[in-house]
């Protein structure tokens, strides 16, 4: 390459920087790994598109669940080997997989920049970042954070082994935790806000009666204590402070979307990302998928044909556009 050829280049990349013209553009951008952003990326590879995802990691929440039961075609499958089955299966394709980090998304003129590690360029995007735990906020859930507090049972229970433990939140992720600790946990209190147990029967049917689980119903938690590692749970029932001699705690409340950075989208109260039946948001060219957006229902099989659909309307909109 002569002189003449690097300033030609040097001088072109200039020129679209300052345009905002990038030298490469995707037709799509999928931000989120899980159910369904790997769904939206098989669809827009399958319809030819320029395609990237771009997550942190791959998998999803799914990953660290330890059973599912209602997936269609699988009676029952381990939660992490149905996401590396999704995996392997987006990874048939000519998609580009970024692992990292997603801060901002900005539109300029008719494309967007979505930026990580790099500044990624498309004509469209889809957010499927999913959710994230959602924290009790009380006195030392911070400072014992991962010194008897955990919020994956999946990932950290083994650190219970042999111990006396708590479970926050009757829904199917806390009677999930439940059912995980059972083999390895000394004793577990199942608590509960309200007044009554939810989650799927069929869950609660594996609890009930087992002389090593006690459920505590309108209970409510008050402070996580401790010294270096966590050593009790203050908690009200029914008005009467009590404490429990724990040295773990799995904290199951429920999830928030994961759309802080997301400032470009109209959001609900809730932070979910608003979108209309064909998976729009308020911004041509940007959809939502799963369980960032407000569909109400939060389930693996629902996020995986919302990103299908995301996927189809973002191929729609590329033709139109």
């Amino acid at each position: 390459m002569c002189i003449l050829d690097i300033l030609v280049i040097s001088w072109l990349s200039k020129f679209f920087k300052l345009r905002h013209y990038p030298l490469f553009m995707y037709d799509v951008i999928i931000i989120g790994g899980g159910a369904a952003g790997l769904s939206a990326a098989i669809y827009s590879a399958r319809k030819n598109l320029k395609t990237a995802i771009i997550s942190e990691s791959f998998g999803g929440l799914i990953s660290y669940s330890s059973n599912v039961e209602n997936y269609l075609g699988t009676k029952a499958i381990p939660g992490y080997e149905l996401s590396q089955k999704f995996l392997k299966h987006a990874e048939e394709y000519e998609i580009d997989f970024k692992e990292e980090k997603v801060s901002e998304l900005k539109k300029i003129d008719s494309s967007f920049i979505v930026f990580g590690q790099k500044e990624y360029h498309a004509k469209s995007v889809i957010i499927a970042t999913g959710s994230k735990p959602r924290k009790l906020g009380i006195p030392g859930e911070k400072e014992f954070s991962g010194k008897g507090v955990i919020y994956c049972t999946t990932c950290d229970g083994p650190m219970f082994a042999g111990l006396d433990v708590a479970v926050i939140g009757s829904g199917n992720s806390g009677l999930d935790s439940v059912i995980q600790l059972m083999p390895i946990a000394k004793h577990i209190y199942l608590i509960e806000a309200a007044d009554q147990l939810f989650g799927d029967k069929a869950l609660q049917d594996k609890i009930l009666g087992n002389s090593k689980v006690t459920i505590m119903t309108n209970t409510k938690t008050k402070e996580i204590i401790g010294t270096k590692e966590m050593e009790k749970l203050k908690v009200d029932v029914n008005g009467k402070e009590k404490l429990l001699d724990v040295q773990g705690v799995s904290i199951n409340i429920g999830y928030i979307p994961d759309t802080s950075v997301f400032h470009i989208v109209q959001k609900n109260e809730r932070g979910e990302i608003i979108i209309n039946n064909k998976n729009e948001t308020n911004v041509p060219g940007i959809f939502a998928a799963g369980d960032c957006s407000d569909v109400p229902e939060k389930q693996v099989i629902i996020a995986a044909g919302e990103g299908a659909k995301a996927a189809i309307s973002a191929f729609k909109y590329l033709a139109k556009n």
